[in-house]
């Protein structure tokens, strides 16, 4: 089976390099907006669905193989390693948006110096990450209040060694992206998605490793994705400015991308304390309620997909247009990305108001547990017209090089408003009002996007002059 899959795999990377040979770089620019948009992120929202694949099967194997205290302590472990992944996304968004912008303009010595400065200071970056999330695990869950304890911290331990390779990738799968290339990404993840699902019904399923398990299985899939995009810059190396004299740091680099990435990194970071908060309350009510938030987040996840790759897909194409110059067009990219965001939440509402039993009913037969993902996800769905909106917005900001405004914007959503009704409601109606509270909370931002946009602040570019 081993050598099957490896000749397959080899298959595969030589069929992908030989596509990619025609066309390495895609210029957003040009063409119709709608089809571009589209284009480029039909393989993001794939390679979001693949990244999710990682949680979602383990949430899946260990709801049929351990039981809700394996769902409890994946999802609690889970919430803490988002956490750091959304600041290695945010970090790397800030060298990805700065690549773009160099790309646009067609400034190839700052765009090589973006490119190697990037690598370098993610792979510094994850190896920090890894020591003080290993070191600190029990600390950080017993402060969750985590109900299946002695499992978590075994899984979030497994899971902060591979937070390297999170690093990496993240920033690998930035510089293609940069440069109009979504497609590599998505294939990356592609095979590192089937190793995971693999893993985890050998280790799981048929050697009973439970949560250990799957946490192995995470953590090799993630290292799998890393270096399948390692080997593809390092094939096309000029192509992506990826050569041995470009891997240093460059001071004006560093702080460029700190400048852009740490508001996008605070922003992802404080929707990432809020989850938490959210499943600090959630977990007072017992490990099946607990059990049933972690099927529901999941599921919302999957969700929201399209929204999330919208917002990426937009968030490049306003870099590259703004590098050059090309507001009119800025701004038609900003009203398509809403329009096709909104018909896919509302199609997403009535799938998930239809089926929610169903989709439930695959990751947990315990009925405490599903009902009460259920009725979580028949609440906090309805969010998604408000995420339709202000994601896009605020792809708007980030891809203008103001990734502030997307920090602030967040922090109104997820601390002002949803913290404060969280506590409020579930004082009220229990474990409803949270759910509530979580649905309504993100409308605030819709109002402040809209701002943003009318006041032409993003015109005032940072980085090309």
């Amino acid at each position: 089976m081993n050598v099957l899959f490896a000749l397959y795999f080899c298959t595969q990377i030589r069929k992908w390099e030989k596509e990619m040979n025609k066309k390495m770089e895609n210029d957003l620019t040009k063409g119709n907006v709608a089809k571009q948009l589209i284009r480029y992120a039909v393989p993001l929202v794939m390679t979001s669905f693949m990244q999710s694949l990682y949680s979602l099967v383990d949430i899946l194997i260990a709801g049929n193989f351990i039981g809700s205290t394996g769902i409890s302590a994946i999802n609690n472990s889970s919430q803490v390693i988002l956490l750091i992944t959304k600041i290695a996304v945010g970090i790397t968004q800030g060298g990805n948006i700065m690549i773009g912008q160099y790309f646009g303009a067609s400034d190839e010595k700052r765009k090589k110096d973006a490119v190697g400065t990037l690598t370098m200071l993610s792979v510094l970056l994850g190896i920090l990450s890894m020591v003080t999330f290993f070191v600190g695990a029990e600390w950080i869950l017993i402060k969750l209040k985590a109900p299946a304890l002695e499992e978590a911290v075994t899984y979030l331990k497994i899971c902060a060694i591979g937070l390297g390779f999170v690093w990496l990738y993240n920033a690998l799968s930035g510089i293609l992206r940069a440069m109009g290339n979504s497609k590599m990404p998505m294939q990356c993840i592609m095979v590192s998605t089937c190793v995971n699902i693999v893993l985890d019904i050998v280790f799981v399923a048929f050697f009973s490793m439970g949560t250990k398990g799957a946490a192995l299985a995470t953590v090799i899939s993630q290292g799998v994705s890393c270096i399948v995009a390692l080997i593809f810059l390092l094939r096309h190396k000029e192509s992506f400015a990826f050569t041995k004299d470009s891997m240093g740091m460059k001071a004006h680099e560093i702080k460029m991308i700190f400048r852009l990435g740490i508001p996008s990194a605070i922003q992802m970071t404080i929707a990432g304390i809020s989850w938490l908060f959210v499943t600090y309350l959630i977990n007072q009510y017992g490990v099946d309620v607990s059990a049933g938030n972690g099927v529901s987040i999941k599921i919302k996840d999957i969700c929201q997909l399209f929204l999330s790759a919208m917002s990426l897909a937009a968030s490049t194409m306003v870099a590259q247009n703004l590098g050059a110059k090309k507001y009119d067009r800025v701004m038609a990219v900003v009203n398509t990305a809403i329009g096709i965001s909104l018909v896919m939440a509302v199609a997403t509402i009535v799938i998930c108001q239809l089926f929610a039993p169903v989709m439930v009913g695959f990751f947990t037969q315990n009925e405490a547990a599903a009902a009460a993902a259920s009725l979580n996800l028949r609440i906090e769905i309805f969010g998604q017209i408000f995420y339709a909106i202000f994601m896009i917005y605020n792809a708007l900001s980030i891809g203008a090089g103001q990734s502030e405004f997307a920090m602030f914007n967040s922090f109104m959503n997820c601390i002002v408003v949803r913290v404060a009704l969280c506590y409020a409601f579930n004082k009220i109606w229990g474990v409803t009002g949270i759910y509530i509270a979580c649905m309504v909370a993100t409308s605030i931002s819709v109002p402040i996007g809209w701002w943003y946009a009318k006041s032409n602040r993003w015109k005032r570019n940072l980085l090309i002059k």
